[in-house]
């Protein structure tokens, strides 16, 4: 063979490895720059009581979970079961980040399919979901005692992510 069958034989191998191992990724795992990071600061009001302001701070201390979600999200309703079952699990306090959605249509839908969170925060202009890199909803993450980012999951929660991903690492970040 001649070097530029060689050269054009090893670009195809190495193209061929890299398409490969892309194949295997999950695309709902994406990387996130702010996995190790702090999470981002907020005071924002409460979805049932309007009138109430949380905080970030009041978090701190606390290995927590945080969906957001909207009444509009079709999504959100297939992931509604294992998130309640989290919720249900006890394992970390499971708070909504209601997304760019109308209060009372968001109150209706935690009325009619149940309501699993701890709280619930209003993002109605969808300001906090920005700085969290949210690109759509549902989207899942994982913050620890100290206010750092150690999970992100895009798309819907199933029983096996929160058995598999979810549950393990609220259990290492609850013991370091």
């Amino acid at each position: 063979m001649n070097r530029r069958a060689v050269l054009a034989f090893g670009l195809f191998g190495a193209t061929a490895a890299l398409l490969g191992v892309g194949l295997t990724l999950d695309p709902r795992e994406l990387p996130s720059p702010l996995i190790g990071r702090s999470a981002p600061a907020f005071a924002l009001p409460l979805l049932q009581q309007p009138d109430k302001i949380s905080s970030h701070r009041e978090m701190l201390g606390t290995v927590w979970i945080l969906n957001v979600w909207a009444s509009w999200c079709i999504s959100c309703r297939e992931e509604h079961a294992a998130l309640s079952a989290l919720a249900r699990s006890g394992a970390a306090p499971v708070i909504g980040l209601n997304y760019k959605d109308e209060r009372d249509q968001a109150l209706a839908w935690l009325e009619r399919f149940g309501d699993p969170y701890a709280l619930s925060l209003h993002d109605r202009d969808g300001r906090l979901g920005m700085d969290y890199g949210v690109h759509g909803v549902p989207e899942t993450f994982i913050i620890d005692r100290k206010g750092v980012i150690r999970y992100k999951r895009v798309g819907i929660l199933t029983q096996d992510i929160v058995r598999d991903r979810i549950l393990p690492l609220v259990r290492e970040l609850q013991r370091a």
